[in-house]
């Protein structure tokens, strides 16, 4: 059901609180615009495992990635506990400069060398997603000290966080959640240091 990680990597703070960070439900790939690529009809049926599995985790803010696919999935939760979804621009994907087919092979490239960006052209590096949403991260736990936190992202941008605090986190684990739509990963922080990680299959 999950998996667990457990060490200490972290900024200094105040406070104990839980990130979950929720990779969006299935989205329509068939729209190869990143910012408003929607969710299927499952994509939108498969939001209710997410509410239900953060109904009782004392949730007090969430944010999200501007990207539709990212923000609808969080959303059903958000309005079953009254809260809004603020939208931090920095969760957003990584930016691919085109779309390939051959992903797989254009995304290996870029989990063996980090500084290399999608398929040689002049999209993002996997260190420029990683850097921006781990600054994003910083940036969220300062603002909200001692809250549970909701964070609506996606497969790359995730991926790229659980390997900035669990290094030996890499191309093969993030194919292993490829297929993983929605998907939870679970932080702990004591105060702005992490202190362990759990990953949630919903199905």
């Amino acid at each position: 059901m999950y998996d667990v990680f457990d060490f200490v990597f972290g900024f200094g703070g105040l406070g104990m609180r839980d990130v979950y960070f929720v990779r969006h439900a299935k989205s329509d790939i068939s729209v190869k615009d990143g910012f408003s690529r929607p969710l299927t009809e499952k994509g939108q049926a498969d939001c209710h495992l997410v509410t239900s599995f953060l109904s009782d985790k004392d949730i007090d803010v969430i944010y999200s990635s501007p990207y539709k696919r990212a923000y609808d999935t969080v959303l059903p939760f958000a309005t079953s506990v009254g809260l809004p979804v603020n939208i931090v621009d920095d969760f957003r994907e990584r930016e691919l400069g085109i779309w390939v087919d051959d992903f797989v092979t254009a995304a290996k490239s870029m989990w063996d060398d980090f500084s290399k960006p999608y398929a040689d052209t002049d999209g993002e590096t996997l260190r420029e997603v990683q850097q921006r949403n781990i600054n994003a991260l910083h940036r969220v736990l300062e603002e909200n000290p001692d809250s549970n936190i909701v964070i609506g992202t996606h497969g790359t941008a995730l991926s790229t966080i659980i390997n900035y605090f669990n290094a030996d986190y890499g191309f093969e684990d993030f194919l292993s959640m490829l297929d993983k739509m929605p998907w939870i990963v679970k932080m702990k922080f004591d105060g702005n240091s992490c202190i362990g990680i759990e990953m949630f299959d919903l199905f």
